[in-house]
């Protein structure tokens, strides 16, 4: 059984270098508490999935990236959300990936995601530096030393490689997803469905009958790949 599989959780997905999954992690909270559900953020290496997919991301494809700096803005005005651009994107979000692993209580985890996501995508603070990171653990007062040896520990390393193979082989393609009850739910676009499911309002009948004849589509083409 994978270790995101409790039907009392919902469990989030992300990378902070995705500002969408900066937007999404806004509306978890609320969203976990109106369900019921414990919400439990799971760091991944957003970059090691699109390795593994053979993917560049979309900040690598300039005309993407434009189209979602719109995009981005829009939802973020919309929904009352600050935003900054950052120090710079892409940048390499590993350490405040792996302070995220390290061990902390639920709640000091729940806080702690929340800051590094604000200090990137509303201060313009560079979290890929180490001493930044040290700065924002110690404004959470929380012991910055130990957690930033700890975060370069074999065990920790292991624990975001551990985190983003569980999330491949859930199928997981991108950040943020968000994970209940073995259904998945990519990007900010999809809260939506994610509401109407969790609300007992999917459009989709209980045992997803109408995807057979969709799933069993084989394609006449493909495209060569390099």
């Amino acid at each position: 059984m994978s270790a995101f599989a409790s039907p009392d959780r919902l469990y989030f997905f992300f990378d902070y270098i995705s500002h969408n999954a900066y937007l999404a992690w806004h509306k978890m909270p609320a969203l976990a508490h109106r369900h019921g559900l414990t919400l439990t953020p799971v760091p991944v290496l957003f970059g090691a999935m699109l390795s593994h997919y053979k993917q560049v991301g979309p900040a690598e494809v300039p005309a993407k990236s434009r189209w979602m700096l719109r995009n981005v803005l829009r939802k973020a005005r919309l929904h009352g959300i600050p935003i900054a651009p950052p120090a710079s994107h892409p940048f390499n979000p590993l350490v405040p990936l792996r302070v995220s692993c390290a061990d902390v209580d639920e709640a000091q985890r729940l806080a702690l995601v929340d800051r590094l996501f604000r200090a990137v995508w509303a201060e313009s603070r560079a979290i890929a530096d180490a001493a930044v990171v040290r700065e924002i653990l110690q404004e959470q007062g929380l012991d910055a030393g130990r957690l930033l040896a700890e975060s370069q520990s074999d065990a920790v390393k292991q624990r975001l490689r551990e985190n983003t193979q569980a999330a491949l082989d859930l199928g997981i393609f991108g950040v943020p997803t968000m994970a209940v009850r073995g259904d998945l739910f990519w990007g900010f676009d999809d809260l939506e469905y994610l509401e109407m499911v969790l609300s007992g309002n999917d459009p989709l009948s209980p045992g997803r009958h109408e995807l057979e004849p969709w799933l069993a589509v084989r394609p006449s083409v493909e495209r060569r790949r390099p």
